[in-house]
């Protein structure tokens, strides 16, 4: 069933320009639990809530999914703004094209219980990143995967037994960032595309999750959680949102009561100055 609002909550979407750090609040809902903004390349907001997609204009604009099944909140936009690509709930991503028409399932089925989350697309729009899930005996296992936009074969970045998310490519198409539990805690690493070279990028007592680099790669933007957060649950207080800059300079830019759906797929301005996030007030 899709998240709803509890009694006395609303969805706030906002962008933050990131060099004043200046917060503009662009539309609010106590309806629709609405989730994970992104933009089109004419700078148009799209998030998900209640199954659906959605433009963000005065209102929210259905986007038809062309019969694809209800989606969870990992959705992707092409660099051409022609496709959004979709985690649906029957545990597959595909493709939509933004103007109408039939989606096309892109995934493979890799046997009972492993879900694919998609989280990003090649700054070419040939390759998806998403978190395959699967089960081993009774343990939850994600890893990085890659797979051609078109459909074709799966590629494991990672295969480990580390708690992994967030996959996303970096400007340039050759590093993958994510967040993982491999040195205890969720922290931000990259890792090359061909899975060596595996970097650390956060190394402080807060749960980081979901890095989101800029397409001008001057900084990454993330959600922080307080420390002993277990995975990246909704309505929480003290969520931050943060920049990790070039050189290595963490800024804090606000914190907020959210979490899960608050910025969890890209979420930057196709010019770099800024990002949409969510917030849940009660």
């Amino acid at each position: 069933m899709p998240r709803t609002l509890r009694p006395g909550q609303r969805s706030e979407l906002y962008v933050v320009d990131v060099a004043t750090n200046t917060h503009r609040l662009v539309f609010s809902s106590d309806e629709v639990l609405f989730e994970a903004p992104n933009w089109l390349p004419d700078g148009t907001l799209v998030v998900n809530g209640n199954g659906l997609l959605f433009r963000v204009t005065d209102a929210l604009e259905e986007i038809e999914l062309g019969g694809v099944p209800a989606i969870n909140n990992d959705h992707v936009v092409s660099p051409d703004g022609r496709t959004v690509y979709v985690s649906a709930n029957d545990g597959h991503i595909y493709a939509v094209p933004i103007d109408g028409g039939p989606g096309r399932r892109v995934t493979n089925d890799r046997g009972p219980g492993f879900h694919h989350y998609l989280h990003g697309v090649s700054p070419d729009g040939t390759t998806l990143a998403y978190i395959g899930l699967e089960w081993v005996g009774d343990r939850r296992i994600t890893n990085v995967w890659t797979i051609p936009a078109a459909g074709g074969a799966d590629v494991p970045v990672t295969d480990d037994m580390f708690a992994d998310d967030g996959s996303e490519f970096s400007p340039d198409g050759r590093w993958i960032y994510f967040n993982s539990e491999r040195d205890g805690h969720a922290q931000l690493f990259r890792v090359l595309v061909e899975g060596s070279a595996i970097e650390k990028l956060t190394f402080d007592e807060r749960v980081n999750w979901f890095p989101h680099p800029a397409p001008d790669w001057s900084a990454v933007a993330y959600v922080s959680f307080p420390p002993g957060t277990e995975g990246h649950p909704a309505d929480i207080d003290d969520v931050r949102l943060r920049l990790l800059t070039n050189d290595g300079e963490i800024r804090e830019l606000t914190s907020l009561f959210g979490g899960q759906g608050t910025m969890n797929v890209p979420s930057w301005s196709p010019d770099s100055a800024s990002f949409a996030y969510v917030t849940y007030p009660l």
